[in-house]
């Protein structure tokens, strides 16, 4: 009996022993990268000098067009969002999400080819990023520490100082010499971890991802088959990502671990548990491979694997090409609502000096225009006068929290924000926004050097015209 037992134990350990071989010489087999280069078209070279001369025309329009307004009305104190010469000047940025152990990590790896070299991200089955990873481009392999990442105004990453030091401490950056890097920045996630509380991570985890959401030209979502669990976490996270529906990708990585019947039925059971969550017409396109180093697994879909793989790419490398047309989208968005932000502070300021009399409590007639906006037409008098979209006005509780700490007497009537050098605000603003930004972008599109307007290559001398001035 004890012989036989011997020998079965043995045989178990022969099977064992020639599985773990087996599976070694699978995951030993790299698969071919030469794709990659290609569909990202990294061999090119690019027009360095045209790409500089934009980003300095556009960067001038922005601080002589659309920082004094942003600026005289607080503008940052409502959206809390500054524009640094950082954040205009920076590569697209690429951010991964999604919970732990999808292969976040390994995907970075595999995009820039750092498998089987010490400065590969570290990867694993368990939770192995804990902190938020910037790769970026250097001239040398370096880290840098979160401390000096938000200490440096040349990046775009100094707003972070507001989220405290325990974040900085879980915030590290990762510079090297790479083509790709050359013109994108991957961001790294700590993976989602359901039942876990915010305190835990001892930052507030919600907000930093929405810093970085609200920044990233690309968000890949990453889910794998075997884990599509929906919880609290993930929930927050995409509502989160409501309204930034055109940058989501949504990846089904490890495809490779599944039969293709069962492959077809986790695609449905992903869609089931995220309709809820993405509440929009068209979805996000999904796709569906396995993004890592190494072979496919035997027996599956590798053309499809591969088609998907290519396509992605593709996306990718679309971002890359128009990320200049898509700063100055992002910028012209932004002095859309600066200037929105502008009339209606303008407009609760006069509504304020024509309801005050000599006997009239000052914080009593503003406390009623704040809590009544539409008594007072506040909003309606904004959509009848100007261009602008109801769908583009700011949320109306917005505005008695920016005037509990920004007394209304503090800001001055747009009528009055004009001066015989440097023009009047509103129409500096709206000149940027209709003609500046469009003339930029469509100087781009059409390959001619961007230059400057014909007033500041001539300097009109004309006296400016105040459109809100009354007679």
């Amino acid at each position: 009996m004890k012989g036989t037992v011997s020998i079965c134990c043995f045989l178990s350990l022969l099977l064992l022993q020639a599985t773990a071989e087996e599976e070694e010489d699978f995951t030993s087999v790299l698969r071919d990268r030469s794709h990659i280069d290609e569909t990202l078209r990294l061999a090119t070279e690019e027009k360095a000098g045209d790409y500089a001369a934009a980003l300095q025309r556009l960067r001038k329009i922005y601080h002589t067009s659309i920082k004094p307004m942003e600026q005289a009305y607080k503008y940052n104190e409502l959206r809390q969002h500054e524009i640094s010469d950082g954040e205009i000047t920076s590569k697209p940025m690429v951010l991964f999400l999604g919970p732990w152990s999808v292969g976040k990590s390994s995907m970075i790896n595999y995009l820039l080819g750092l498998q089987d070299s010490p400065y590969q991200l570290y990867t694993g089955a368990e939770p192995t990023t804990s902190e938020f990873t910037v790769i970026m481009h250097g001239e040398k392999i370096r880290s840098v520490e979160g401390i000096v990442m938000a200490a440096d105004s040349s990046r775009s990453f100094s707003p972070l100082e507001k989220f405290g030091q325990n974040f900085l401490e879980k915030l590290i950056g990762i510079e090297m010499p790479h083509k790709l890097l050359e013109r994108v920045t991957f961001v790294d996630t700590p993976g989602i971890i359901e039942n876990r509380k915010q305190q835990e991570r001892g930052y507030p985890f919600n907000d930093v991802c929405q810093w970085f959401i609200d920044r990233a030209d690309l968000i890949f979502v990453v889910f794998d088959p075997t884990k599509l669990d929906v919880g609290l976490e993930l929930e927050m996270l995409f509502r989160q990502l409501k309204g930034r529906e055109s940058q989501i990708r949504i990846i089904l990585n490890k495809a490779d671990n599944l039969a293709t019947q069962d492959l077809m039925r986790v695609y449905g059971a992903l869609f089931w548990s995220l309709a809820p969550l993405i509440n929009v017409t068209e979805p996000p396109r999904v796709y569906v491979s396995s993004f890592w180093p190494y072979d496919y697994a035997p027996d599956t879909s590798r053309e499809l694997f591969k088609r998907e793989e290519i396509s992605l790419l593709e996306d990718l490398n679309q971002v890359i090409e128009n990320r200049m047309e898509n700063k100055i989208a992002f910028i012209r968005q932004h002095g859309i609502r600066v200037r929105i932000h502008g009339l209606l502070v303008d407009r609760y300021v006069q509504t304020f000096k024509e309801k005050m009399s000599f006997f009239s409590d000052p914080e009593l007639v503003f406390k009623e225009i704040v809590d009544e906006p539409d008594k007072f037409y506040i909003f309606k008098s904004i959509l009848a006068k100007t261009n602008v979209s109801k769908f583009d006005l700011p949320n109306r509780d917005a505005y008695r929290d920016f005037f509990g700490i920004n007394p209304v007497t503090n800001f001055k009537p747009l009528s009055t924000q004009c001066s015989y050098m440097g023009g009047c605000l509103l129409d500096k603003i709206e000149r940027a926004i209709t003609n500046e930004l469009p003339a930029l972008l469509s100087s781009i599109n059409s390959g001619k050097q961007p230059g400057l307007s014909s007033c500041e290559a001539t300097g009109c001398g004309e006296k400016p015209k105040n459109r809100y001035r009354k007679n």
